[in-house]
């Protein structure tokens, strides 16, 4: 399977050894499978309150990154009996406004983004004076326990780049260009610069504007008319990646097409070769965790991370993980 960094591997079984203990038994195991029953009837495997939990993320309209990432929290919400609620909006300030108007429902628990962290603070501060429980996912690791939330469900974005710039130098890349489709987000600052640190060639940095396909592509397009020794092109979006193939296509150029992020499309461009390679952060399990672990928190006051991150990715997705992952892409969990 995927090259998936050890010490990553150890915290995702930290977190996952928690939602899985007690299967280990004979007991354990009618348990799990008690579990999975109420699950696939979309019933509550355990007998708590009701409680609502709000997750707010910074995602556009039509994103299916975060398609994923509310489908693995709807499914733990089922599990755990929660009234799960969502809501999203790109713009930092509106986005703040909306963890304001949760706050002010009096939910049981937060989760969030923290893609623009400073216009998130001061809403952070206000849901943890009112002891509301807050984690964060996704974007903002850095600034998450600074913030007051228990703890963070995602990434290193540093890291995830990091991982990047060593694949370009195993493919022997020499002159790679980062697109960044959102400016501002600091996460997708630190992974530009992750590939930066480890990548032995050149790196560029294009600002698009992401809300534009089209513009988009031009601009890519553009890029790779104008420099012929560009050799990749790294897309910080599995959405933006076949954008960047057609860019490529009709700029005439050889330039190897990479991209953070997995989804069905992304799974078929690396089985057939349009794709170089994807870094997989497991949206799903971002999703599912974060709702598992506020649950926890409510129930028996467990926090998981120690201080720290607990780590979904980074996750390095080539050709011959392609197959395997097809059917969890299809899906829509992958």
């Amino acid at each position: 399977m995927a090259r998936f960094r050890t010490w990553v591997g150890i915290a995702l079984a930290g977190a996952l050894s928690v939602s899985l203990a007690g299967c280990s038994s004979t007991g354990g195991k009618r348990a799990e499978d008690a579990r999975k029953a109420a699950s696939a009837e979309g019933r509550a495997a355990v007998d708590t309150p009701r409680w609502t939990f709000a997750m707010i993320t910074h995602s556009g309209d039509g994103d299916t990154f975060w398609d994923i990432v509310q489908s693995g929290a709807e499914q733990a919400a089922v599990k755990d009996n929660i009234n799960f609620l969502y809501s999203h909006d790109a713009e930092a300030q509106q986005q703040a406004q909306l963890v304001n108007a949760a706050i002010d429902k009096k939910v049981d628990g937060i989760i969030v983004t923290l893609a623009k962290p400073d216009a998130m603070k001061s809403a952070l501060a206000r849901a943890h004076k009112a002891g509301i429980p807050v984690i964060t996912v996704n974007s903002g690791s850095e600034e998450s326990r600074e913030f007051g939330a228990l703890t963070h469900v995602g990434q290193d974005e540093t890291i995830a780049g990091e991982a990047v710039g060593e694949e370009l130098n195993e493919r022997g890349r020499e002159q790679a260009v980062c697109v960044l489709h959102e400016q501002g987000n600091v996460g997708h600052e630190q992974r530009c610069d992750g590939v930066e640190k480890t990548f032995d060639g050149k790196v560029q940095r294009l600002y698009v504007n992401g809300t534009s396909m089209p513009d988009v592509q031009s601009a890519i397009e553009a890029k790779l008319q104008t420099d012929k020794s560009v050799d990749a092109v790294v897309t910080l979006g599995a959405p933006y990646a076949d954008t960047a193939v057609k860019a490529k296509q009709g700029a005439g150029s050889k330039a190897e097409i990479d991209t953070f992020d997995l989804n069905a499309k992304v799974a078929a461009g690396l089985a057939d070769g349009t794709l170089g390679f994807a870094v997989d952060q497991q949206p799903y399990l971002q999703g599912y965790e974060a709702v598992d672990l506020l649950w926890l928190y409510k129930y028996n006051a467990d926090v998981l991370g120690g201080g720290r991150p607990v780590l979904t990715g980074p996750q390095i997705i080539t050709k011959d993980d392609a197959a395997a992952l097809a059917d969890y892409t299809k899906r829509g969990t992958r």
